[in-house]
């Protein structure tokens, strides 16, 4: 494959026959050709960015099979992408080569309450598809930040999930089977409409995660599961990351799962103050924000539950929502973070990272050690009922001292992570962004098979090609 100096294919790979034939394969206006338009598709939401030769809107998966034979035949990368809402670079044409966006590939979006489950295209947003089984009395667990606007097909790719996972797992866990386009231009076919299914290996969860970098999703069969009559909402304050860390192993140990549970630090906390009234403690040291949900006749019996595990040493207060507005009361200080944050550090790194739960308060306290060793606020948040916590580094690009200090200080996070029996990624993905790390958390032997694994449904390399794994 010809490349230039900064690593993209020559655009003159795309010659006029080549021109044509996607022209034929992609017409009404879903193929970009002039650089002006292909920008758009040419970076996600990570600092990476990279012109594609062209990119292709498919509607079909008849139209996936010609592109990746066109793709093999000129040798050229073919990156996946739904909206774009990912932060590890994964949809970014580092490579050039052509984009595909499944955005316009929305020919199937079925509920099947009979059988709880839905079949989805990849090119609906997650909040579409809640919606359509929320009419049916159904909802799909995986509820990432970015629901409104991130895709199906996305959140398949990276295994994304969110707070709703501690208790209904990730879409690993709530995918039933797929059809995809394999990097040989085969159309595949994954698990089944049924819960159970022991013949084969495992396809569906092994595509599930991978980034693009295996196979092209074009329909998933999802499991659903059945609206909770009722909820309650809890926000418990600590003195200290001790005692939040020790409520959040209480929690976790007793019957009364919760539908959330959620974290913020001292560091965080102090960040919102300035944004936001939140009526906290000036002793507050860590905040839990929790949900239970079940039938309406035990959930005050749940919540009691919960806020007997969360009360303990160190715990200054636990509130539970009474009404609507004690729910967006209780909930405004997490909702206040990610404003803060822009505004604070629009640059900062997010890495979310995760350790076991009884390690989040070592976790803590080196990442406290590592901000004052490389002189970089570092503030932490996020799901702490499976110990998945999102470290963010705030660096100033204009500061040329805290730029140079970012690498080091993020090399010597991920070393933290894994000597807790962690890892590097829970939800994010591995991407452009991670990938020289990962031989650090993967064994020699793992990787061999993973690439031997990538040969079989990628032969000639062109399915998001560099991706996920650290390079030769």
């Amino acid at each position: 494959m010809n490349t230039s100096n900064d690593g993209s294919t020559l655009r003159e790979s795309l010659h006029e026959p080549l021109r044509k034939r996607l022209q034929a394969a992609f017409p009404n206006g879903d193929l970009l050709t002039d650089p002006g338009d292909c920008w758009s598709y040419g970076y996600d939401n990570s600092r990476r960015q990279a012109l594609p030769q062209a990119v292709c809107f498919a509607r079909e998966a008849q139209q996936v099979v010609e592109l990746v034979s066109l793709c093999r035949e000129y040798r050229l990368p073919l990156v996946t992408r739904g909206r774009g809402t990912g932060t590890t670079g994964a949809t970014v044409p580092v490579l050039g080569g052509i984009v595909l966006s499944m955005e316009r590939y929305r020919t199937r979006l079925d509920i099947d309450p009979a059988n709880r489950l839905a079949r989805v295209s990849p090119g609906f947003t997650n909040q579409e598809l809640q919606q359509a089984a929320a009419s049916h009395g159904f909802f799909w667990p995986p509820d990432p930040t970015s629901a409104a606007v991130s895709t199906i097909g996305g959140n398949l790719a990276y295994n994304s999930a969110g707070p709703r996972a501690v208790k209904y797992g990730t879409p690993r866990d709530n995918t039933l089977g797929l059809r995809a386009v394999t990097g040989n231009g085969e159309i595949l076919r994954t698990g089944g409409a049924t819960t159970k299914g022991v013949v084969g290996y495992d396809l569906t969860r092994l595509l599930i995660g991978s980034e693009g970098t295996l196979a092209v999703i074009t329909e998933a069969i999802l499991k659903l599961t059945p609206l909770a009559e009722s909820r309650r909402t809890l926000q418990a304050v600590y003195r200290d990351i001790h005692g939040a860390a020790q409520a959040v192993s209480r929690i976790m140990a007793q019957p009364a799962t919760p539908c959330a549970l959620e974290f913020m630090d001292r560091a965080a906390i102090d960040m919102v103050r300035d944004f936001s009234d939140l009526g906290l403690s000036a002793d507050a040291g860590a905040l839990l924000m929790i949900e239970v949900d079940g039938p309406a006749a035990g959930i005050d019996a749940l919540a009691a539950q919960v806020s007997t595990a969360a009360d303990g040493d160190g715990c200054l207060q636990v509130d539970v929502a009474r009404s609507d507005d004690d729910v967006e009361r209780l909930w405004r200080t997490r909702k206040a973070l990610s404003p803060a944050l822009r505004n604070i550090a629009p640059k900062k790194i997010n890495e979310d990272v995760v350790v076991p739960v009884s390690r989040i308060p070592q976790l803590i306290n080196g990442l406290d050690a590592l901000a004052a060793q490389y002189g970089v606020t570092i503030v932490n948040f996020g799901h702490a009922g499976n110990g998945n916590i999102h470290v963010n580094l705030l660096v100033d690009p204009d500061n040329a001292q805290q730029m140079a200090a970012a690498d080091p200080c993020l090399d010597a996070v991920f070393e933290l992570v894994l000597a807790l029996d962690g890892s590097l990624s829970g939800e994010h993905g591995i991407g452009w962004v991670k990938r020289n790390f990962v031989d650090r958390e993967l064994d020699a032997a793992s990787l061999r098979l993973m690439a031997a694994i990538k040969r079989q449904f990628d032969p000639d390399n062109i399915l998001n090609p560099g991706v996920g794994f650290p390079a030769d």
